[in-house]
Formats: structure tokens, sequence, C-alpha cells
């Protein structure tokens, strides 16, 4: 989306350096390829950068590659426009027009103040330094000793990131604020299922010969029943959180396919999502139960394979739900078809492939790059979602007749004949 050198391309490495080290005013603008929106605010992003050239930075995260980097600012839309003055650590939102004119201004607005507060000897230059990036974050990093090592990160289900210091090694005092900000950050994103934890090596030896240490600071990550591995990413906390987010999504259970039984099934699984993957199955009788199982099976593996992207997988039967298949243009005819919604958008993709592993996988992977064609979900509302009953696992059964007793009535002979 962005091609101009004036406005410069922040990730979690350089992110630390630039921004956060930096005595400038920053503007960074938070976007996701898919984005309309972001589209549309580019040429005048980089008008405003133009513009701004030598007074105020200007940046732009592709925070929908580097989501730990949007979730570290919690960024919940796109563009998140976010104004890095005189203590980085507290950003401001930009809430202004989305103009490179009314941009422009508030930048010179946020510099004006900045300006203003150092006059007065309020702040210090980039307010990282000042208060060490650490205050009060190290309450996340688990202290690790030579007794409590086996039973904390071993026998522990979660995933654990391990630092071995020692208290008189330079790389490691710059490393612990930002160790600390990763482990309150990653703590909270992966819902504790992912924890950072800190040795001082000249003390606990026998960790530290256990796994060989020689130089400090040493990183390994311990996942259980595996090998230890060395960590070798950068040292940012950009970096060790993205590091984290990885090996929690590798590590993750794969979502969970669900039946639409209700409105509730479906909010709950796809107001959280970027996008929701909805299925609609043949009917039960058109396919008995080994048919369908062959089906959520594809969309399973497909869930798996897509796990890291925290969509929602749901599906539902033929009929069972006439005015959603109508909203995707499904209804009637051509099972099983699927569809991705993005419900904040209120848009959706219809898949025109295969309903296969192979067909699925070259929809989803379109989505995932912003092509593919799309359409506004019908009225721009969410249809209307009838409770049903769950699927049994059973084949289906046809309806019941009534037995009707024949015997006292007299069939024509003449029919019979024919009919015989």
């Amino acid at each position: 989306v962005f091609l101009l050198d004036d406005v410069v391309e922040l990730t979690p490495s350089n992110f630390n350096r630039e921004v956060m080290q930096s005595d400038s005013l920053w503007l960074v603008e938070f976007y996701a390829p898919w984005c309309g929106h972001c589209r549309n605010l580019a040429p005048d992003w980089k008008k405003a950068a133009t513009a701004l050239k030598g007074i105020v930075k200007v940046g732009a995260v592709d925070a929908d590659e580097h989501k730990s980097l949007g979730g570290q600012y919690g960024v919940r839309g796109f563009p998140t426009i976010k104004i890095f003055g005189a203590n980085k650590n507290k950003p401001e939102e930009y809430q202004g027009a989305r103009s490179s004119q009314a941009i422009v201004d508030g930048a010179m607005n946020a510099l004006r103040s900045l300006v203003k507060d150092r006059l007065s000897g309020k702040s210090g230059s980039s307010g990282y330094s000042s208060d060490g990036g650490s205050s009060g974050s190290s309450k996340d990093v688990v202290e690790l000793t030579d007794d409590n090592f086996d039973k904390t990160v071993l026998q522990s289900d979660d995933v654990w990131l391990v630092e071995f210091f020692a208290p008189w090694c330079g790389h490691c005092k710059n490393l612990e604020p930002e160790w600390a900000a990763a482990a309150t950050a990653v703590k909270e994103q992966t819902k504790g299922k992912v924890r950072l934890g800190a040795v001082d090596a000249t003390v606990h030896q026998v960790l530290s010969s256990r796994y060989g240490v020689r130089g400090f600071p040493t990183i390994k990550i311990f996942r259980k029943g595996e090998e230890p591995e060395d960590y070798q990413g950068g040292r940012t906390r950009g970096d060790i959180i993205e590091r984290a987010l990885d090996l929690f999504s590798d590590n993750a259970p794969p979502p969970e396919l669900v039946e639409i039984l209700n409105e509730d099934v479906l909010k709950s699984t796809c107001e959280g999502s970027q996008l929701c993957v909805i299925a609609v199955l043949p009917h039960i009788l058109d396919t008995g139960a080994a048919g369908r199982n062959g089906y959520l099976e594809v969309m399973i593996k497909m869930a798996e394979k897509y796990k890291k992207k925290m969509w929602g997988w749901l599906w539902t039967e033929a009929g069972a739900q006439m005015e959603l298949e109508s909203a995707l243009g499904i209804g009637g005819f051509g099972y099983p078809a699927m569809a991705a919604i993005n419900t904040r958008k209120m848009k959706f993709a219809l898949l025109k492939g295969s309903f296969s592993e192979t067909g699925i996988h070259e929809f989803l992977r379109e989505l995932s790059v912003g092509r593919g064609s799309t359409a506004t979900l019908g009225g721009g509302v969410m249809p209307k979602i009838h409770a049903v009953e769950p699927w049994d696992g059973k084949d289906g059964q046809l309806p019941v007749e009534e037995d009707y007793d024949l015997s006292d009535v007299d069939l024509d002979e003449d029919f019979e004949k024919d009919e015989l």
C-alpha cells in the first residue's frame, strides 16, 4: 500500500529503534492490506508525509501481518492512527479527518504542545528513557530457580520463553525493559498460554549448566515434551511478542467448527473474527451421515490450516437458514456451498471452485491477500437466524407417513387390472 520513501514502513524489528527511542514526534498508521478505507487513505497519508518531511516523522504498520504491534497498542479496526509524542509509551489516538490537510494540522498541533511541554520542563526528550520503559511491568516475568524450574516450566502445558541472565551483563540490562513489556503483552494476548521467565544464571548454576548456557543473555524456548530450542529472533519487545504469538498459534488448538443452531452461535463466533467461514451442506437425506462427515472433515482440516488467522468456522444444513442463504445468494441449489463473511463490513465472498481442500485453500488464500470478488451482504444487515435442533450425527429419516387401513375400500377392478 505504501510506496513513497517519506512514509517509513514500520515492523516489530525497527519500531523500537525508529519510534520508541526517537526524540521526534511520530504519526503512525496501523493498516491492513485488505482494508478499503486504508487504500483510500494512502494518497493523503503519503502527501502528509511529504509535507511534514524533516518536521514530523510519518510511518505505517501492516498490522495484519504484525499483529503483535497492533495488539500492543490496542488496535481494533483499520486504519487506526496514533500520535507518539512526549511519552512514547502512551500514544494518543488521532481523531481528526482523513485528508492530508487535516493530518498535517493534527501533527502540527501535537508538535506545538510537545515543544511547549519541553519549554516548561515538563517532560524528558523521548519519554522512553525517562521511565526506562519497564515501570512496574516486570511483574509478569516469572522468576525461575533451580528449585521451581521443573515444576513451573517442564511440567507445564504452556509454552515458555526463558532468559538466562547475569546481573553484571550490559546486554541483559538493555533487554530487561523489553522482556518485561513483552511478558505483559504476551500474557494478556495468549491468556497466559505463553509465559516469559528469567533465570539468574550466576545463582542457579545447575540450570545454566544443564542447558549449556555460555553467554548472556541466552533465551530458550520450552514446549512440553520437546527439546528446548534456542530463540534466534530480535531483542525488542515487538520481536519477542511476535515470536511468542507465533508459538501460541502453533500450539493453539484449531478453532472449533460449530453448527449454526441460533443467532447467538453466529454472533459469538463471527463478531470477534475478521472473517467467518460458513458452509451450507446438502440435506442429510442427500448425503447420509458418512457424506456429511466427509464435508465436515474437509472444513476441520482447513480450520487447522488457517488457525493462525483466528477466523470463525460454521456450518448449517441446506434449507435450515433460508434467510442466510438468500442473503448470500446461495439459496436452493449448488450444495455444498461456502461463503466467507466480514461481519464488520457486511461484505462476503462465495466459493466458486470445488468444495475440497484444494478449492477451499485457493479461495481462502485469495481472500487473505486481499483478492477475490466480494459483495455486500443482503441489505447490509445480518439475516434472521432460526433456532434449530443440532444434528444427531445419524443418517436422516424420511418423515413417517400415517398408515391408512384400505381393507374396506373397494378398488375398481379395471384399475387393478391396469396396474397389474
